[in-house]
């Protein structure tokens, strides 16, 4: 009689998949599910509804039976909206025909740039604290992922002495991500400009993720794919999540030379095939008419970031300013736990649901995401409990 061995399903999972961390946002968050009272710094996602007339086009679309496939590369006139928007407002012109392509949210673009650029060895640099997905998304890639720590006392900008110093010979490809998650760090032209001449010399292909680009509060957004040299290395990654308060549609785009655009939709057509064409006709909409809703909601991000900053400065937690995006990153160090203990216990005693920063990689430890894409009530309500916590650890 054969004996039938234990099966182990675990045992199948691939191995650069097992060793992968679970996301740390999430991770925590589960901590918050079921919890009453909670007022949440957390999620990263805008308090706004989406504005009406873009719910509206999605309505209007499903009315009219726009339910069937679209083309991989997404619906022309969304390319042909795209191309105008992204001429315009950054500077680069792309051919709608072969150069952008629509995908289920910009991090499926990630992914699908990373999978398109990426052989097995080569090096990606990203720079840290950084959104969550980068490194996992490299790996997932078969890529080596190096990370670029990028410190306050430098705005947590990245700096061109540490892409120099990190680079090797097996380095492909930069990821930038300004303004940054969950810093809010921006950069510059001339920044930008000394990090383009950096990627040339060394033969990199750059990826840049400009989600936020809308949400700028102080200076000029540069894409540093307008510079001089840039476009024909550099993939341009945008969306509608944030600036248009469109996190439920999932819908962004990649921008870049045709060749790579091409690669990117070989693997798109055999995953996602194509974004919704609900999503994309209410994008259509929110490109036509939509600049007054994000210049609002920028204008009420500004009004609670600096109510937040303020008062985490106040309550001894220095926070530096951040120019861009919807994220405070203030330091906890002096009260003396680490990032995820001073999260969770903030989370009991007070029901003030942050993110530690170590979920933004190693360089994050010491500090904690607060996202102020919440109420003003909301905020003022956190900060009031917050600082009545740390005052209980002083």
């Amino acid at each position: 009689m054969n004996v039938r061995s234990p099966f182990h399903p675990e045992a199948f999972v691939a191995r650069h998949v097992r060793a992968i961390p679970r996301s740390g946002i999430r991770d925590f968050f589960d901590i918050v599910q079921g919890m009453q009272g909670v007022i949440s710094l957390g999620v990263g996602e805008p308090d706004f509804v989406t504005p009406w007339h873009i719910r509206e086009a999605a309505i209007f679309a499903l009315e009219r039976g726009r339910t069937s496939y679209t083309a991989n590369l997404g619906l022309p006139k969304l390319r042909e909206a795209i191309s105008n928007q992204v001429a315009r407002h950054f500077g680069v012109s792309y051919d709608p025909g072969k150069q952008i392509l629509v995908t289920v949210g910009v991090s499926e673009a990630l992914d699908i740039a990373l999978r398109a650029l990426v052989n097995p060895g080569d090096e990606v640099l990203y720079h840290e604290p950084c959104y969550v997905s980068y490194s996992p998304s490299i790996v997932l890639a078969h890529g080596q992922a190096r990370s670029l720590s990028c410190r306050p006392e430098k705005g947590f900008k990245v700096t061109v002495e540490a892409i120099e110093a990190a680079i090797t010979p097996q380095s492909k490809v930069l990821v930038l991500n300004f303004p940054t998650n969950p810093t809010g760090a921006t950069m510059d032209r001339a920044e930008l400009g000394r990090i383009a001449e950096v990627a040339q010399r060394h033969n990199l292909m750059v990826i840049t993720d400009e989600i936020y680009s809308e949400l700028t509060f102080e200076g000029e957004h540069v894409s540093i794919a307008s510079l001089p040299g840039m476009a024909e290395r550099t993939l341009f990654l945008h969306g509608f999540s944030k600036a248009y308060a469109m996190t439920g549609f999932r819908v962004g785009y990649a921008c870049g030379p045709a060749e790579i655009i091409e690669a990117m939709m070989k693997i798109h057509q055999y995953s996602m095939l194509c974004a919704s064409i609900v999503s994309q006709e209410a994008a259509i909409e929110a490109i036509r008419h939509g600049r007054p809703d994000t210049e609002e909601m920028r204008d009420q991000y500004r009004l609670r970031r600096n109510l937040i900053v303020q008062a985490l400065n106040s309550m001894g937690l220095k926070c530096h300013l951040p120019r861009g995006s919807f994220y405070a990153f203030p330091c906890v160090e002096s009260t003396g736990l680490g990032s995820k203990e001073f999260a969770v216990k903030l989370l009991e005693q007070e029901k003030v649901a942050c993110v530690p920063g170590s979920a933004f990689g190693p360089t994050g430890e010491g500090y904690l995401r607060c996202c102020f894409a919440a109420s003003m009530e909301k905020i003022e309500m956190a900060v009031e409990r917050m600082a009545r916590f740390v005052k209980t650890l002083r």
